[in-house]
């Protein structure tokens, strides 16, 4: 590998080191717990959002690089984001790691999150990217509980 895809796979290991947002928001007011049952992967989302946006996010769990590293970054790409924002952001993440057609405004939008561009070339390991934005879209529609990517 060279080039883009070392770059690529720094940043994910850098974030899977170096976790941002890894905690508790304290004074949340959504939570949800997300489980990826084929790997054991877990996550437990924390937020404050006030009104339409996410002031706050954070995130816990254990989970291979990939699933902590889009944890990561997905909470870096959606603090501040409103929620129609954020649902526009997983769409276009979603799309671009299962190598669905996506459009310019699609790439537009992904900033760093384009490091996970490669993971569709593993179908296996897109649960474990999409794990925490799952779960982000389970706090913000029905908080409290548990999703699953089965």
């Amino acid at each position: 590998m060279t080039g883009l895809g070392d770059l690529y796979q720094d940043v994910i290991l850098d974030h899977n080191k170096r976790p941002r947002n890894f905690g508790k928001v304290p004074d949340a007011n959504r939570t949800a717990r997300g489980h990826n049952p084929l790997c054991g992967d877990h996550i437990t989302l924390t937020l404050k959002v006030d009104g339409d946006r996410i002031e706050e996010i954070a995130f816990e769990g254990q989970g291979c690089a990939i699933s902590k590293a889009s944890a990561s970054l997905m909470t870096s790409a959606v603090k501040g984001k409103s929620r129609s924002e954020a649902a526009a952001l997983f769409d276009a993440f979603r799309k671009m790691v299962t190598g669905e057609p996506h459009s310019p405004e699609d790439r537009k939008v992904m900033g760093k999150l384009e490091v996970f561009s490669g993971v569709s070339e593993f179908p296996a390991r897109v649960k474990c990217a999409t794990l925490a934005w799952h779960t982000l879209k389970g706090a913000l529609e029905s908080p409290g509980n548990t999703v699953t990517t089965e």
